[in-house]
């Protein structure tokens, strides 16, 4: 959208048919050409934004229904775009509900629970960008930033608990930058491959043990990542350590062996809306 925006300054109709014709076609061939590295890091770019602004203001997500989510929506609204978003194709692949999403962002996390619609929902004020600012501020961060962080973490996920039941989940899905940046390393890959990512169920132990590299990483090891984006360089250490901590709680409560990973999200579901 920002580079629609600075192109504007193209002269004529030919210049502006020629400009609109490429929009049109970057629209209607998003989806196919995912694998394509230039298409898959402005959809990334746009995700990254949309979590940046989240955390960077500082700002969270109310609770459960609650005060206006991203992009001016309701929180219970915002709940189940992103549901949507993420369990669309895992209906189709028959991976069995009900799901747990979780969708961690810059100033806050959001849990929501449902199978083929959400039932609880739950935002929390622990993000990536919040724990890096509040508590992981060595490189890489101390044992002491990480039990002070860690503690943080954990208080949130016994709020969210409050409101959404761990108990009798089939099925944990992780989704946006931070959860399929993780995958991404678990998976070993080189480069950030979307479709090698998408819907890949990988065993707990495994997510773990990427969490955990990624958090004792510093930034010049992170930054040389070969599917690693930019923007999340920085971050990214403080996003392992909410995702471990997750993954941990619902090994232990709801038996979860595996996680699943969707490169779905809130984008996706407000185009299934208006479809």
């Amino acid at each position: 959208e920002g580079e629609g925006r600075e192109r504007r300054g193209g002269r004529g109709k030919g210049a502006r048919g020629g400009r609109e014709g490429k929009e049109r076609e970057k629209g209607k061939g998003g989806g196919e050409r995912r694998g394509e590295r230039k298409g898959v890091g402005e959809k990334r770019e746009r995700k990254e934004e949309r979590k940046g602004e989240e955390g960077g203001e500082g700002g969270g997500k109310g609770n459960e229904g609650e005060g206006e989510g991203r992009e001016g929506k309701s929180g219970q609204e915002e709940a189940s775009l992103s549901f949507r978003g993420a369990t669309g194709d895992l209906v189709a692949a028959r991976i069995p509900g009900p799901y747990l999403v979780v969708d961690i962002g810059g100033g806050s996390s959001e849990f929501v629970r449902g199978t083929g619609q959400v039932e609880q929902a739950r935002s929390v004020d622990v993000g990536c960008v919040r724990m890096t600012e509040r508590h992981l501020l060595a490189d890489p961060p101390t044992s002491s930033q990480i039990t002070a962080a860690t503690r943080d973490i954990e208080a949130a996920i016994d709020q969210a608990a409050e409101v959404v039941d761990f108990q009798g989940i089939s099925t944990l899905v992780g989704l946006a930058g931070t959860v399929t940046t993780i995958t991404a390393h678990a998976l070993c890959l080189t480069s950030y491959d979307p479709e090698k990512i998408h819907l890949s169920q990988l065993p707990a132990a495994q997510i773990l043990d990427a969490c955990t590299s990624l958090l004792s990483m510093t930034r010049a090891e992170r930054a040389a990542l070969g599917f690693m984006h930019e923007g999340r360089v920085d971050v990214i250490g403080a996003g392992a350590l909410i995702w471990r901590t997750i993954v941990q709680r619902l090994q232990g409560e709801a038996g979860v062996t595996q996680v699943v990973t969707s490169e779905h999200d809130i984008l996706d579901g407000i185009a299934l809306s208006i479809a």
